[in-house]
C-alpha cells in the first residue's frame, strides 16, 4: 500500500459526508418466525378438516359442523391476512407473535369446547403451542400465552359439547379415543421437532447478522477516528509545504543555480512532488469539509472510467496498465472521489508486486458497475484471503501496514456494493469490485431536464 495519504486519504477524511447507502436490511428472524407460524396453522386446518370428516362420516359421530366449518374458516381468513402482512417488508414485532399465537389457542378452544372438551384426545396440542410460544415470545408474552392456555383448558373442563364416539369400543379393542391420544402424540412430537428447529435456526441467524453489524460499526468508528487523524495532518503539513514551494521557486530562478542543467532539472522534479502532495492534502481537507453534493462532480461513465485510468497512468509512467472500458452505456454519473481512490489504492497495490502487468477492466452486469484489478505477482496468501478487508493484515512486514483492502472495503459497501478479492489461476490476484448504478447514476427529472 504504497499510496498512503495519496492512495486513502480522501476516503479515510470523508465518513461524516452523506452519501448513497443500500436500504438497511430487514430483520428476518420476525418475519421467519411468522411465516413458520403460518405453515402450522395451515397444517392445523388440514389436520382438522381430516378429523372432522373421519369422525363424522367414518364413525358416524354427531358433530356440530357448521360451528365447526366456522372456526376452521376463521383460521383460514387469518391465515390469508398473515401472508398478506409478509408481503409487505415490515419488521414483525413480538406482540404479533404473541397475537397469533393468542387466537391459535382460542381457535383450539374452540373446537375442543365443541367436540368433548378436555376429554378429547387432541387437548395436548396446547403443549404445542406454549412451546412455540416459549421460544418465540419476550417474558411477559410468554406469561399472557401460558395463562390463556390454562384457563381455556380449565374452563373446558367443565364447560363442553359431548362426544358420544370417546365411550365407543374400536377395531382391534382400541378405542378411538386411545387412538385419538396417540395420534395427538405423534403429531406433537414431530411438529416440535421439525417448528424448534428452524426457530433455533432462524435465531442463529439473527444472532450473525447482528454480530456482523456490530463489527462494521466498529470498523467504521475506526474510519472516523483515521479521518480525523488524516485532516488534522493535512493542516498540519498545509504551511511547511507552501514554504517548500516558495523556496524551490527563488531556488529555480537564482542564476548559479538555473544554469547547471542537472540541478535544474532536481528543482523542477522536487517542485512537483511538492505540487503533487499539496494537491493531496487540498483533497483531503476539500474531502473532510465538503458534502458529496459539492465535493462530487457531474461527468459522464466513459470520462469518469477513463479519466480514472489516464490519471493513474500519469502518476506511475514506470508501470504497465492494460485498461479496457466494456461498460455498454455512457450513463450520466458523479464523480465519486472515494470510490476513485479506492480503485487507485487496490491499483497502487498491484503495481507494488506486478509493475508490468496490471489490468483494469470495466464492465456491466444488469444494475451493477463491475471494475475488476488482476495482476501477475504472487497472490494473496490463504490467511490474507479469509480475513480480507479487515485493517492490519498485509503480506508487508509493517505494523502500519495492510489499510488498503480495508479502505477499499468501506468504500464500496458505503456505496452499496461488495468486494470480491481471489487468486487467479496459475499466478497473480483478482479483486472485484461491483457497485450498483444507482449509487452513481444522476437521474434526470421528469420534464427531461
Amino acid at each position: 500500500m504504497s499510496a498512503g495519504i495519496d492512495a486513502g486519504a480522501a476516503a479515510l477524511a470523508h465518513p461524516a459526508a452523506p452519501t448513497v447507502r443500500s436500504p438497511a436490511p430487514v430483520d428476518q428472524a420476525g418475519r421467519k418466525n411468522l411465516l413458520l407460524l403460518i405453515q402450522l396453522r395451515w397444517l392445523a386446518v388440514a389436520g382438522q378438516v381430516v378429523s372432522i370428516l373421519v369422525v363424522a362420516f367414518g364413525f358416524g359421530a354427531t358433530l356440530p359442523l357448521a360451528p365447526m366449518a366456522a372456526v376452521i374458516g376463521a383460521l383460514v381468513v387469518l391465515n390469508l391476512l398473515s401472508v398478506l402482512r409478509l408481503r409487505r417488508r415490515i419488521r414483525v414485532f413480538n406482540a404479533e407473535l404473541f397475537a397469533s399465537l393468542a387466537l391459535d389457542v382460542a381457535a383450539l378452544t374452540a373446537q375442543l369446547y365443541l367436540s368433548g372438551g378436555t376429554e378429547n384426545p387432541f387437548a395436548p396440542l396446547y403443549l404445542l403451542q406454549v412451546t412455540l410460544g416459549a421460544v418465540l415470545l419476550e417474558a411477559w408474552s410468554l406469561g399472557l400465552l401460558v395463562g390463556l392456555a390454562i384457563l381455556c383448558f380449565a374452563a373446558l373442563t367443565a364447560f363442553h359439547l359431548p362426544l358420544p364416539l370417546l365411550d365407543a369400543e374400536g377395531p382391534w379393542g382400541v378405542s378411538p379415543q386411545m387412538f385419538g391420544m396417540l395420534l395427538c402424540f405423534v403429531i406433537n412430537s414431530v411438529l416440535l421437532v421439525v417448528f424448534v428447529t428452524r426457530i433455533n435456526r432462524n435465531a442463529r441467524e439473527r444472532d450473525e447478522r447482528l454480530a456482523l453489524l456490530r463489527q462494521r460499526a466498529a470498523e467504521e468508528e475506526h474510519i472516523v477516528r483515521m479521518g480525523l487523524l488524516a485532516s488534522g495532518a493535512a493542516h498540519e503539513l498545509g504551511t511547511p509545504l507552501s514554504t517548500l514551494s516558495i523556496i524551490l521557486g527563488d531556488w529555480q530562478r537564482m542564476p548559479q543555480l538555473s544554469a547547471d542543467p542537472e540541478i535544474a532539472s532536481d528543482l523542477a522534479s522536487m517542485r512537483a512532488e511538492v505540487a503533487r502532495c499539496k494537491s493531496i492534502v487540498t483533497g483531503v481537507l476539500m474531502a473532510a469539509g465538503e458534502t458529496r453534493g459539492e465535493s462530487a462532480a457531474e461527468t459522464t461513465m466513459f470520462a469518469f472510467l477513463d479519466g480514472l485510468a489516464a490519471d493513474w497512468r500519469a502518476a506511475h509512467p514506470q508501470g504497465r496498465l492494460t485498461y479496457e472500458n466494456r461498460f455498454d452505456e455512457d450513463l450520466p454519473v458523479v464523480s465519486e472521489s472515494t470510490l476513485r481512490q479506492g480503485v487507485f489504492n487496490v491499483l497502487d497495490n498491484a503495481f507494488e508486486v506486478s509493475p508490468q502487468a496490471i489490468a483494469l477492466t470495466a464492465s456491466r452486469d444488469r444494475d451493477m458497475l463491475v471494475l475488476a484489478v488482476e495482476d501477475e505477482g504472487p497472490g494473496f496468501p490463504p490467511e490474507i484471503l479469509a480475513g480480507a478487508g479487515q485493517p492490519y493484515r498485509s503480506t508487508k512486514n509493517s505494523p502500519a501496514r495492510g489499510l488498503g483492502l480495508f479502505l477499499v472495503f468501506n468504500v464500496v459497501r458505503t456505496l452499496g456494493g461488495t468486494v470480491t478479492v481471489r487468486n487467479r489461476a496459475g499466478t497473480g490476484a483478482r479483486i472485484e469490485m461491483r457497485l450498483p448504478l444507482t449509487a452513481l447514476v444522476i437521474e434526470e427529472d421528469g420534464d427531461g431536464a
